[in-house]
């Protein structure tokens, strides 16, 4: 039952990222896209033409810490592997890339945080 719940809370957190990076007017190509080393959140094509590769953390308390606490430094040298195989695979390398994570936080009462740092690596 815990999976499950963990897997609705990060797919609701998911869908903020998505909407949040929508309103910034990123197009979102991808999401959830996966090899056998891993996963990426999402996938956006920015209005500067770079691509976004986001990990999204969502918690409903910071008990065990803030969301990005999460995100270790071994965890984005993952996930800029992961983004340097998106790009081969879709005969994009060489494009211009950045990491970005977003903390999602969930109160209580339903309304929730977004904290979005672009370039962590």
């Amino acid at each position: 039952m815990q999976k499950i719940n963990n897997q609705r809370t990060g797919a609701f957190g998911e869908e903020i990222a998505t909407q949040y990076l929508i309103a910034h007017h990123a197009e979102i190509i991808e999401r959830n896209w996966r090899i056998r080393e891993g996963e990426i959140d999402i996938v956006a094509l920015q209005r500067s033409g770079v691509f976004a590769f986001v990990e999204v953390k969502t918690r409903s308390s910071i008990a065990f810490g803030h969301p990005l606490e999460a995100i270790t430094r071994e965890k984005a040298r993952r996930m800029q592997r992961l983004a340097l195989g998106w790009l081969a695979t879709h005969g994009c390398f060489g494009c211009e890339y950045q990491i970005d994570a977003a903390a999602i936080l969930l109160a209580p009462d339903g309304s929730h945080t977004i904290e979005y740092r672009a370039n962590i690596l």
